[in-house]
């Protein structure tokens, strides 16, 4: 039964491929080189295009200050100042309601420990601590 029905339905699709093809146009016929348009040559001769713009050094401060600044107008907003905080904030924020309780802190905290607790003896050997301290930021080669 299941493999009339599949016959049937590859016949359907067939005779609805076919169909699209009958009304496609039909292929263009060998076009004559003349009729083809000519392409511009491409030596520019003596023509220079414009200076790459100079970059800038920036100091380790002024970067800082730009991962603030998102509007660059050399400004730091409240918000501005806030937004790059949030996503840590939201991570410590367990029951989304915006305010950031003991216990939510204490969870964190608590989990933190347990993770950096190898042995499980409830403390920290100066080893076992520094598997707490933050990550440090890997730097791109290109930003392609």
């Amino acid at each position: 039964m299941v493999a009339l029905a599949l016959v049937g339905l590859g016949a359907f699709w067939w005779q609805g491929r076919a169909q699209v093809e009958r009304g496609a146009p039909p292929p263009e016929q060998g076009v004559a080189e003349a009729e083809l348009p000519e392409v511009p040559p491409s030596d520019p001769g003596e023509m220079v295009g414009p200076a790459p713009p100079e970059a800038s050094e920036l100091t380790k401060e002024q970067k800082r200050f730009f991962r603030y600044d998102r509007n660059r107008d050399w400004r730091i907003t409240r918000t501005e100042m806030l937004s790059s905080r949030s996503a840590a904030f939201r991570k410590l924020d367990k029951d989304g309601n915006n305010l950031l309780d003991f216990e939510e802190w204490a969870v964190a905290t608590v989990d933190k420990f347990e993770g950096a607790d190898a042995d499980n003896d409830n403390q920290l050997t100066p080893r076992e601590f520094a598997t707490t301290a933050p990550k440090p930021r890997t730097k791109r080669s290109c930003a392609c």
